[in-house]
């Protein structure tokens, strides 16, 4: 299964990265990627979705996903998405994104809220961490106003439960946009965690897992190389804090709200995800690590096991089960093997150790 499910990602996504061309006046093309359309308001289907403007002067623009029906009497939590793409390529509506928000929506029994942000090189970075932080800022605002807001959000949306989640690059812009927010005042709105899905980060100095991947399957190294390449400030190399947060750690982190960290042995990201993760807890954040053996990058948009597994997790972060004992405990790292694909229509035990 797991062959089966790496060809078919060999075949769809690994070229994405490798076509991209960059010109000598510092733009690129990028290469096509199916996008989706909103379902619409008046669609039957088990999750509804619709567009919503965020900064017009920006391009920036919100997909909001919703179950249909609702469940009886209560509000739903609010998950912020970011997707992935090395902060160069992809969108909130490619297909494969918005495939995935639905699936978790249904999973999760979540408000989700995925943003369309601005691209690299074209807006490098922080340009997309200040698009996380306006979309955390425009839910307040709806916190602030029910009358005058999103019928979507301020009727259906639990403000009192609000958590940052991302995928790949999507998992690094949580990651600060978590950072910047712990200078907010954002009160009705509560921030009660990080879902850090494979997070994207990065380093001069090669790990052992990136060294492998000279040929990988989704983020072959030369890849890798070039995205940090396009999406870094002008000048800054692979230590810079966007992309290697152990340089300097922020003071702030120890204020971050419990965190979820998840990846997988076979990505080549995961030593960096790895002491990340060490990194939050030596500095008094609260973590939960899991790490399965195999699987790949972005391995949930390509195996629905592998996706269902993962929000059953979140769902189970979500509902609180992880968040308590993860409050007194700091960190519970767990490295376990995926469950059998006939077993993983189940949710997952509990949050300890296996």
């Amino acid at each position: 299964m797991e062959h089966a499910c790496a060809e078919n990602a060999s075949s769809n996504s690994t070229s994405f990265f490798l076509q991209i061309v960059e010109h000598p006046d510092g733009t690129v093309t990028r290469p096509v990627s199916p996008l989706a359309p909103p379902s619409g308001e008046q669609s039957d289907a088990p999750v509804i979705s619709k567009d919503v403007p965020l900064n017009p002067t920006k391009n920036t623009w919100l997909r909001i996903y919703r179950p249909n029906p609702l469940p009886p009497a209560r509000k739903l939590p609010v998950v912020i998405y970011f997707h992935g793409g090395g902060f160069v390529i992809f969108s909130a509506a490619s297909a494969f994104y918005h495939n995935s928000c639905e699936a978790m929506t249904r999973a999760v029994s979540a408000l989700v809220i995925s943003l369309e942000y601005r691209l690299a090189p074209e807006h490098r970075l922080p340009a997309a961490y200040e698009d996380a932080v306006e979309t955390v800022l425009w839910v307040q605002s709806q916190a602030r106003d029910p009358t005058g807001g999103d019928p979507w959000v301020t009727g259906h949306g639990d403000f009192s439960r609000c958590f940052l989640m991302g995928s790949s690059a999507g998992a690094n812009m949580a990651y600060h946009a978590g950072l910047l927010a712990t200078a907010l005042e954002l009160l009705p709105l509560r921030l009660l965690g990080l879902i850090l899905n494979q997070p994207y980060f990065g380093g001069v100095e090669r790990t052992p897992s990136e060294t492998r991947s000279e040929e990988d399957i989704i983020l072959p190294l030369r890849a890798n190389d070039m995205l940090w390449r396009l999406a870094l400030p002008m000048g800054a190399d692979r230590d810079h804090e966007f992309c290697n947060p152990a340089v300097a750690v922020p003071p702030e982190l120890r204020h971050l709200p419990s965190c979820l960290v998840k990846g997988y042995e076979g990505d080549p990201l995961v030593d960096r995800q790895r002491e990340f993760a060490k990194m939050l807890e030596r500095e008094g954040a609260s973590v939960v690590a899991l790490f399965d053996e195999g699987g790949f990058h972005a391995v949930e948009l390509f195996d629905p096991a592998t996706a269902e597994a993962l929000f059953a997790e979140v769902r189970q972060f979500i509902s609180g089960g992880c968040y308590n004992a993860v409050r007194s405990s700091h960190i519970a790292v767990r490295r376990r093997r995926p469950l059998p694909i006939a077993s993983r229509d189940s949710p997952h035990g509990s949050c300890g150790t296996d």
